[in-house]
């Protein structure tokens, strides 16, 4: 029997020991907290087009390949759990002055030249979709294919899934003290703990839970993602309000909550959402991105043991169902095209042979 140990229990982790489970292999998680961490905070955005810029062309591509795989991977967990993981359809993303409508043009037709088609509208055009958004809105991108999923349900399912797996919530302090056959390494922002070398570092961002009070005008029923004052921001519904989000710090693993997060989160959302000043703020949390120099994950073989994936930055959920996919395989020596552009082996100090750090490996 094969043995396989999955270091790391968030999102990515549970994900690839359920499809490893699947696929035949005895699988170990460890995490001290799993379903925890920065999957538990995260907004759930499914926006691989909208989010891309011109120049580069490898995230979008990766982006676009993984949410393809969403809806099987969605609907295997609905069958797990009951639940539906989808809580929007389309992704808007709005303008509230001149320059921010010319980069909405800019990236329309940088999608166009890839075969995607994201209307630009008007003002009456955003206020036909969404009318409770800002008069102050010029300008929109309407994404019809990129929809978001309710991250919580998403973790839920995954627990559900490996349910007949074993999950020893404790750290490990290196990969060496394993007794597998196999690892992957899957700890987030803290995988280079693990391997130093690996270009994994912390991104810190905060994101609030909004509830809608009685009496108060309904969420957005798409995604809105608006630029307020040079920094982005992003309302995504829920069964029971909003989420919005999110800022983004180089903090180290600091993920204290502050006023200033906070303010600004708010403040940036009602310039898009007036009415939301009136809802409940029944949760305001930080989490640790594992963020790469080009914003594509580590997918891939370390050396012949050891497996990465990680680095999926603000990707996370995204990439979730592609990074599920393809691990199997890279365990049995595979390597499927869609994930080449994701080789560990494009940062060549993430591979090396031997390290003399402590015995880490």
């Amino acid at each position: 029997m094969r043995t396989l140990a999955v270091v790391g229990g968030g999102a990515v982790g549970l994900a690839v020991a359920w499809r490893a489970a699947d696929a035949g292999w005895t699988v170990t998680v460890y995490d001290p907290e799993p379903a925890r961490g920065a999957s538990y905070v995260a907004g759930g955005m499914l926006a691989p087009l909208s989010e891309g810029w011109p120049g580069e062309d490898r995230v979008l591509a990766f982006g676009a390949a993984a949410l393809a795989r969403w809806p099987a991977f969605a609907e295997s967990l609905r069958e797990i759990s009951g639940e539906t993981m989808f809580v929007a359809d389309e992704t808007l993303t709005v303008a509230l002055d001149g320059a921010d409508a010319a980069d909405l043009r800019t990236v329309s037709e940088w999608l166009a030249g890839f075969g995607h088609d994201l209307r630009v509208l008007d003002r009456a055009g955003v206020r036909a979709l969404e009318p409770a958004l800002a008069r102050t809105v010029r300008a929109g991108l309407h994404a019809r294919s990129e929809p978001a999923i309710d991250n919580r349900r998403v973790l839920r399912a995954l627990r559900r899934a490996c349910a007949g797996i074993e999950i020893r919530t404790e750290s490990v302090v290196a990969l060496d003290d394993l007794p597998h056959d196999r690892v992957v390494l899957a700890a987030g922002a803290r995988s280079a703990e693990l391997w130093p070398g690996l270009p994994v570092r912390p991104v810190k961002g905060e994101i609030l839970r909004l509830r809608r009070r009685p009496g108060v005008g309904p969420a957005p029923t798409r995604v809105i993602r608006a630029r307020v004052h040079g920094r982005p921001v992003y309302l995504v519904p829920r069964a029971d309000g909003v989420v919005v989000g999110a800022t983004q710090y180089e903090a180290g693993f600091d993920t204290t909550v502050t006023v200033g997060g906070v303010r600004d989160l708010i403040a940036d959302a009602e310039a898009v959402l007036p009415g939301i000043a009136e809802y409940e703020l029944a949760e305001a949390n930080a989490g640790s991105r594992p963020g790469t120099p080009d914003n594509l994950p580590l997918l891939g073989h370390l050396d012949d043991r050891v497996v990465a994936a990680t680095g999926h930055g603000r990707n996370g959920m995204l990439t979730l169902a592609l990074t599920a996919a393809v691990v199997p395989a890279l365990l049995d020596g595979a390597t499927p095209a869609v994930v080449e552009a994701a080789s560990p082996q494009r940062f060549p100090a993430s591979t090396m042979p031997t390290l003399s750090q402590g015995g880490v490996r």
